[in-house]
């Protein structure tokens, strides 16, 4: 699959022989990565990554397309200023101070090859990001939006349609209508949902964004991981390693002598907690003062008891049977893997809390589309060409299957370019999910379709290749990034991010969270996955208790944020 290409960089480490370490980080991603910087540059190189992956990146990937270098995953570092993916990519060359940017002209056309004036198009964009900004503001207000509208898709369209109720003339207003339904098919990909009606609207600015715009690398965004992988062993790294399951509780009553760790649970602490019932374990104690919720093993748990003459506080099953023990754990598995797997991965079980709030977020699909061609076909000047699609809604009892393979190509929004020769379009939701399941063949054939019946023109070539991502197919990703569904706060993405603790005794947690789906302000983003990844480092490497945490000098003005606390 697209999406499994190997990157190139970072080390493919060789299978450790070692089998227990202070830390395990599970997942070799952005967040994991961070963790493991920030770990070995504080003297603690006793840590292992597993990753699932034969290829650390996780979400990023690079591949080749021609001369070209293209990012199957992350695209863009959003905004410059006080972003640490941005310093880091100065720090190390990637990018130049000098960003002259492209011209950038963009048209519109209509299903039957009419193009829009580009005055419409501006005043229909400028009306749409004000509504958008609208829908922010409700976040940071004390007022309350309509009665009955909860989501941002309900928001947006009221707003069009009282702006469109002042246009007299019915086929500049449809046109119109039609300009704002691919914005919002647009807002889809960048939100990462399958339509704008399934994001909460009180939700919508919990998001921070970073000033100084978006940013591409020259030498694209997986050139990042290099710098990263470089100062971190090569043992350390421990590729093509699906972890299975993780035995982060130990059942109470037996005694583990000879181990003076203060982070390994002693008999007399199970049995001042458990005396009464030798069958219960001893929860979490959350930081933020949360109700711990109280979880049970049976006593004929099997893979429990089969666990229990282990004396770390966590044990790591992998696919392959090999046993990985951990004084803590770093999780950094993707919020689709959590969803997918969540429940059977943990034992025992994660809290209630947790996998409601893990059922409660929403991790949306995007992908991507990318033609290659022989020769340019596109006028000089134009960089995108945005398609006004005629929306066709299902019937209430028409066959999901039959209305996605009629339908599917009208949720391409666009085709930008990325060179004069290499296009690229971005698919959202069950469409993005459904064209996974079809042959790149019958992509291609069915992209040239619809560039020849918007440009008006049946010479467009074919593409000599098409490549498409598929995250929602991938067993590691199970999608693409997270975002907040109707219903769900940031309470959700921190309830995820609270650590595990075996005992209340313990002055570190066992199991720790990190990854974009645990930071409350920068979800979705990879400066949101490094940011986690550095501050469970963090609380491992502190000497004082998880409240008291001073985070290491940051040239950002991100250090309140780092632990998901926005700036008054």
């Amino acid at each position: 699959m697209a999406d499994e290409a190997p990157t190139g960089s970072g080390k493919s480490g060789a299978p450790s022989k070692k089998r227990k370490y202070k830390v395990i980080i599970i997942g070799a991603g952005m967040a994991g990565l961070s963790s493991a910087n920030h770990l070995a540059k504080n003297g603690c190189t006793d840590f292992a990554i597993l990753e699932a992956r034969n290829r650390v990146g996780g979400r990023i990937i690079g591949i080749d397309m021609g001369t070209q270098k293209v990012e199957l995953g992350a695209n863009w570092i959003h905004g410059v200023l006080g972003n640490p993916m941005f310093e880091l990519a100065m720090q190390h060359g990637l990018i130049s101070i000098i960003n002259i940017p492209k011209p950038h002209k963009v048209v519109a056309a209509t299903e039957d090859g009419r193009q829009v004036p580009f005055q419409t198009l501006q005043e229909i964009y400028e009306a749409y990001v004000c509504f958008l900004r609208r829908c922010e503001e409700y976040f940071l207000c004390q007022y309350l939006p309509p009665p009955d509208i909860h989501s941002v898709g309900e928001h947006i369209n009221l707003e069009a349609e009282l702006y469109l109720n002042n246009v007299d003339d019915q086929k500049e207003k449809h046109l119109k209508k039609l300009i704002f339904e691919c914005l919002l098919k647009r807002e889809t990909c960048i939100t990462g949902c399958h339509n704008m009606d399934e994001i909460d609207l009180l939700e919508l600015g919990s998001y921070t964004e970073l000033q100084g715009g978006n940013i591409v690398l020259p030498t694209g965004y997986s050139s990042i991981l290099k710098p990263l992988c470089d100062t971190l062993p090569r043992e350390n790294i421990v590729l093509s390693c699906p972890v299975k399951t993780i035995h982060w509780k130990r059942k109470a009553g037996r005694a583990h002598s000879g181990n003076n760790n203060s982070d390994t649970i002693l008999e007399e602490d199970e049995e001042e907690l458990d005396s009464d019932d030798s069958d219960k374990t001893v929860t979490e104690v959350p930081i933020g003062g949360k109700p711990a919720s109280t979880a049970t093993a049976s006593t004929s748990d099997t893979n429990e008891n089969s666990f229990k003459h282990y004396t770390s506080n966590v044990q790591l099953e992998c696919d392959d049977g090999t046993v990985y023990e951990a004084d803590h754990v770093i999780c950094t598995l993707p919020l689709g893997v959590l969803k997918e797997h969540g429940r059977t991965m943990f034992v025992p079980s994660l809290p209630a809390y947790k996998m409601e709030s893990i059922d409660a977020l929403l991790y949306g699909t995007v992908d991507k589309i990318f033609l290659e061609y022989d020769r340019p076909f596109l006028n000089a000047k134009i960089s995108e060409i945005m398609f006004l699609w005629e929306q066709v809604e299902p019937e209430p009892d028409a066959d999901q299957d039959e209305y996605l393979n009629a339908n599917w190509f009208k949720k391409i929004y666009s085709f930008s370019k990325v060179s004069d020769t290499l296009l690229l379009g971005w698919i959202s939701g069950r469409e993005a999910e459904y064209m996974e399941t079809i042959s790149h063949e019958v992509v291609a054939e069915k992209c040239t379709e619809i560039l020849r019946k918007f440009l008006k023109d049946p010479f467009i070539p074919k593409p000599k290749r098409c490549v498409c991502t598929s995250w929602h197919k991938q067993p590691y990703s199970c999608g693409s990034y997270t975002a907040i569904a109707v219903g769900a706060s940031q309470d959700d993405i921190e309830n995820i991010a609270q650590p595990m603790y075996s005992s209340p005794h313990q002055s570190k947690p066992s199991v720790l969270f990190a990854g974009e789906h645990t930071h409350s302000n920068f979800y979705s983003t990879v400066h949101g996955a490094y940011l986690s990844g550095r501050t469970a480092a963090q609380i491992l490497l502190t000497p004082d208790s998880p409240q008291e945490i001073v985070m290491e000098s940051d040239s950002s003005d991100l250090s309140s944020w780092i632990q998901g606390i926005a700036l008054e």
